[in-house]
């Protein structure tokens, strides 16, 4: 047990470390360069950059480290090292590699297709960085932190609250960049969510996913469900086909951004267990969308 811990704590920083040095690559070599304000911090800091020549890497520190706090203060200790880790991280390697590639990028932006280039491939690369950094169980700080403040406070799902910010940001982009620069960043921000969704699960871009998991260890994985994803489940009988025992199959729906911490979890409890992960497309209810507000969407919109 002991092992695997320190196993599955090596790997999730690997994953972290990776991580955050892709998604500052995405930001250095085609974000930035091309003018793609693609929400979050990122988006920020190139606006920052190109209107107030503000260092790219020093911008992401500045907005961070204050959300990261706050966050600490609003959520406990699910902002604890590995968050912090990952808003210093990405910053610092977008400091280096501004320093190593420069802040004109590697792509002639004498052809027009490059800003294209930029938005596709920068989408790549933020979705793989942030997919990497998010199995982890970690975050690179910033907006992500405001998008779960409002989830916590509002009505608001936790999707729809990233959206609405990287709408305003990429929106005020508008008025500074263009709005071609603004649509390529829309063309970077689908990119990167697909790019995210497929380097955790491999699946469809759903917000949530229901997970049916068959172990002999229930009380630990109950235990992790109630306690470090607060969430909840549901206990079904179930028989072995093959052994005819009794098999008792947890059933419990967990959003996208939580799904990789909570795999490394059962998987350090118990690697002979059986799970089976798919969409879930929509959730209504406690710890989800309300209900009343599903119902209100059905009839109004």
């Amino acid at each position: 047990m002991e092992n695997n811990l320190i196993r599955y704590k090596i790997i999730e920083y690997f994953y972290i470390i990776v991580g955050t040095f892709l998604t500052a690559l995405g930001a250095v070599l085609f974000a930035n360069p091309a003018q793609i304000a693609n929400g979050g911090v990122t988006g920020i800091a190139v606006i920052l950059f190109h209107t107030l020549n503000i260092n790219l890497g020093l911008s992401i520190l500045l907005l961070s480290i204050p959300l990261f706090f706050l966050g600490l203060f609003i959520f406990g200790k699910e902002y604890g090292l590995k968050s912090l880790l990952g808003t210093i991280l990405y910053s610092g390697f977008t400091i280096i590699q501004t320093e190593i590639f420069g802040v004109e990028g590697i792509i002639n932006y004498d052809f027009h297709i490059a800003y294209l280039l930029s938005a596709i491939f920068g989408g790549i690369l933020f979705g793989a960085g942030l997919g990497f950094v998010m199995k982890s169980g970690a975050n690179t700080g910033g907006t992500d932190i405001l998008a779960q403040m409002i989830n916590k406070f509002t009505f608001f799902s936790l999707g729809n609250a990233m959206f609405i910010i990287d709408a305003l940001i990429v929106g005020f982009s508008t008025f500074i960049f263009g709005i071609e620069a603004a649509m390529y960043a829309i063309i970077t921000i689908y990119i990167t969510s697909v790019g995210i969704d497929k380097i955790l699960l491999g699946l469809g871009s759903y917000s949530s996913k229901t997970l049916y998991i068959i172990s002999n260890k229930r009380e630990e994985i109950k235990k992790v469900i109630l306690e470090d994803m607060d969430h909840s489940g549901t206990i079904l009988e179930g028989k072995g086909l093959y052994s005819n025992q009794e098999k008792p199959v947890i059933m419990t729906v967990i959003s996208n951004n939580k799904i990789g911490k909570f795999i490394n979890h059962i998987h350090l409890i118990d690697k002979d267990a059986f799970v089976i992960v798919h969409d879930a497309y929509q959730v209504m209810g406690e710890g989800f969308t309300p209900i009343a507000t599903a119902a209100w969407k059905s009839k109004h919109l």
